[in-house]
């Protein structure tokens, strides 16, 4: 929507059903076929010939690269949208990437690369954060605060991804890469990683050009979907610090498009002199580009500027959100409708989509389907904690 708010022609690749077909002004849309994802995701972008990819799944970048590797008559165009295609092998890994980090002098926790139960003998400390890589929006991550848990969390994540369980994230969860990734990705790669306690989670979302910061918007949350989930309400926050570690990680990988870092923040007085440490990032556009921030505007029309080589947009063109603090909607009513910043603060709300508003009033689309209702009646789905 912000891409089209800043005169862009948007087209868009997603599954049946998905609620991006509500969004008016999008077309042509494809289907993202659930047995031949990657070749459908080739189709669309052949017969689009578009001018950049963004990608708003982690799994998506995964097939950017294999498409990378395969089609050379993308690669143009993938690494216009991405980055130079070095950086592929180290955004693809978390523990490369948290190397690159810490030998760019960036604050990073403790991180190892788990093959073993007996790699967790080595592991010096008493609690941990286990991840998979491949995955996102918390899941695949497990915070174990003791021995035997971090021993059971490895047990749980370690699993190779079966046939029956790419099935049921295909079916029930309609994902359109599952088969995919159960063809190419049968075993996950695991880390464990140094837990920061008394710290809370903050994030960024850079625009980037050919290694250069154009613009960022870095917040930290106040709710979020669970321990491990994603951030519900945030508020947003000037920290020097992740603006450098930004910038360092973009420069040295040559970043393109879109891009989020996760950090975990030590308790301080002052949030923006509060010690950040980088525990991740994400290579895709995160749920922060289209904020329209006072005195700068937003991610998507500063990139689009930098695409059609013309002037930034003027800042105070649009609407800019007052106040500092942000709920998305719908999560953050649906996961605590008796927050005071449900009233307070800046509800991100799709008004221009009425049809979308709609939609994201029901239930998620994927548990509507009656495979989902029938999987479902039989094994309730389990919500994390707050």
């Amino acid at each position: 929507m912000a891409f089209l708010r800043h005169g862009c022609r948007v087209s868009a690749i997603c599954p049946t059903g998905h609620p991006l077909r509500l969004i008016p002004g999008i077309g042509p849309l494809y289907r993202y076929s659930a047995t031949r994802s990657l070749q459908s995701l080739h189709r669309a972008i052949t017969a689009t010939n578009p001018d950049l990819l963004v990608p708003c799944d982690d799994g998506v970048v995964h097939q950017l690269h294999s498409l990378h590797a395969h089609h050379p008559e993308l690669r143009h165009l993938i690494e216009r949208s991405l980055g130079a295609a070095d950086s592929y092998p180290i955004v693809a890994s978390r523990e490369r990437l948290l190397a690159l980090a810490t030998s760019l002098g960036i604050r990073t926790p403790l991180t190892q690369p788990i093959h073993s139960e007996s790699d967790l003998a080595a592991w010096p400390c008493e609690a941990a954060v286990l991840k998979t890589d491949g995955s996102s929006g918390g899941n695949g991550v497990v915070i174990a605060h003791t021995p035997s848990a971090i021993h059971a969390a490895f047990r749980d994540l370690c699993q190779p991804l079966t046939a029956a369980m790419a099935l049921k994230r295909c079916l029930i969860n309609r994902n359109p890469l599952a088969l995919w990734f159960w063809r190419t990705h049968p075993q996950p790669e695991l880390i464990a990683q140094q837990f920061i306690p008394h710290s809370r989670p903050a994030n960024t979302m850079i625009a980037c050009w050919q290694g250069q910061v154009l613009a960022s918007v870095t917040v930290e949350t106040i709710c979020s979907q669970g321990a491990t989930g994603a951030a519900t309400v945030v508020r947003f926050l000037h920290h020097p610090e992740i603006e450098e570690a930004s910038r360092k990680l973009a420069r040295s990988l040559m970043l393109s498009g879109f891009h989020g870092l996760d950090f975990m923040l030590e308790a301080h007085d002052n949030p923006s002199l509060a010690p950040a440490w980088l525990i991740e990032m994400n290579p895709r556009c995160t749920q922060l580009g289209h904020l329209n921030l006072p005195g700068q505007g937003d991610l998507t029309g500063i990139l689009t500027a930098k695409l059609q080589n013309t002037p930034t947009p003027n800042p105070s063109t649009g609407t800019a959100i007052e106040g500092d603090t942000v709920a998305f909607y719908p999560q953050a009513l649906a996961w605590n409708p008796q927050s005071p910043y449900i009233t307070h603060g800046y509800h991100d709300i799709p008004s221009q989509a009425p049809a979308l508003l709609v939609e994201l009033r029901l239930e998620e689309w994927p548990l509507r389907q009656w495979p989902a209702r029938l999987y479902h009646h039989f094994f309730p789905i389990q919500h994390p904690a707050e």
